[in-house]
């Protein structure tokens, strides 16, 4: 496994990091977190004119079709801010939830005003009071007059109040993957949305009271719906990964620098021995979160076996992005938890990140499942 960037890559890379250090620096970022709406309205339309909105969706349906390691050079640069917006929920989860669960005509309906940005899509899995996985999903659609009733609650849908459309998983069986997929108009009425308070970022709570959606709305066939997921997140995983390998080496750049700057005793404190010891502790998840989502982006572009990988990856990542942080805020003391510092931030976004879309004790046993076949 090569981790060198091609040409391509590098410029892309380049260009991201430009944009980035132009659009959404420190205090940008900060500013963010303190807004209902996880979409920066000129941010978005200036990453939809470069193309990134659709960058894993095919030509045929209005994007670029690039490779997942090309895709992850362009969401680890975002994962260092780390930038808020629908970039993953929509551009990725939602696009390829889609693509590998809609019929043909929904695709070419649906997928191209996402590649666009003129629509916003976020999926809606997990709901209150039930677990992770396809047995989590217990909100059953009623019948009426050809058409679907939803009534019910999902809980952490990612930029839920930024969205224009939810890709809602809901029941439709007894058994456990009994689950299919509806297109439901995020603005509808009876649909409402709301950031949820507290140490998450961006993740949203989404009520559905009396909502009638057409039978057209559902994507693909029923009770396909938690298959075309699993294949969705196999793929996406990896770019969440690669998303937080970007906040930790933000992190540890950050703690680099102020090792270096600050003085305390009249020498900097990066030559006193524990603040060494909190360095090389990120360094140590930084590169593990790399090496592992790297493995599996590899893996998925040659078209070698990858689950055992993908989990792999979403449970290192997990656990190195809020011990990155951990560390960081050692070496740091008082001046990590100043809110426009931005160390904060990636705490906050680490925390997040730990449970969002599975913690890691669930991708271990999915890891150790896929070893088995």
């Amino acid at each position: 496994m090569d981790l060198a960037l091609t040409e391509s890559q590098e410029l892309l890379r380049s260009t991201a990091r430009s944009f980035m250090e132009r659009e959404a620096p420190v205090d940008v970022i900060v500013g963010l977190q303190k807004v209902e709406s996880s979409l920066a309205p000129d941010l978005w339309k200036k990453a939809a004119q470069l193309g990134w909105l659709g960058i894993v969706v095919p030509t045929e349906y209005g994007g670029s079709g690039d490779q997942l390691s090309d895709a992850a050079v362009l969401y680890e640069e975002i994962g260092r801010g780390p930038l808020p917006g629908p970039f993953f929920s929509s551009g990725v989860l939602g696009a390829l939830t889609v693509l590998e669960g809609a019929t043909e005509e929904q695709r070419r309906r649906i997928l191209p005003r996402v590649a666009s940005g003129e629509r916003v899509l976020t999926v809606a899995i997990t709901e209150p009071n039930t677990s992770w996985g396809p047995t989590g999903v217990t909100l059953a659609p009623q019948g009426r007059n050809g058409s679907y009733v939803l009534n019910g609650t999902k809980l952490f849908v990612a930029d839920a109040t930024s969205a224009t459309d939810l890709v809602v998983a809901v029941r439709t069986g007894d058994g456990p993957t009994d689950v299919s997929l509806l297109h439901v108009d995020a603005r509808a009425r009876g649909v409402t949305a709301r950031r949820l308070p507290g140490f998450v970022s961006w993740q949203c709570e989404v009520t559905f009271d009396n909502v009638e959606v057409p039978a057209t709305a559902l994507l693909g066939g029923a009770q396909r719906g938690w298959a075309a997921l699993d294949r969705a997140l196999e793929r996406a995983l990896p770019l969440l990964c690669a998303y937080i390998v970007g906040g930790c080496q933000a992190v540890y750049e950050k703690s680099v620098a102020y090792a270096q700057s600050r003085v305390q005793f009249g020498v900097p404190i990066g030559r006193f021995q524990r603040v060494q010891d909190h360095v090389i502790r990120l360094v140590n998840h930084l590169d593990s979160a790399r090496w592992a989502t790297w493995e599996a982006l590899w893996k998925l572009d040659t078209g070698r076996p990858a689950a055992a990988s993908v989990h792999m990856a979403k449970a290192v990542a997990s656990e190195a992005y809020p011990e990155a942080c951990n560390a960081a805020h050692e070496v740091h003391a008082g001046m990590g938890v100043l809110v426009e510092y931005g160390l904060a931030a990636h705490t906050q976004m680490s925390r997040t990140l730990f449970n969002y879309l599975g913690d890691p004790r669930w991708h271990k046993r999915r890891m150790a499942d896929a070893l088995e076949w």
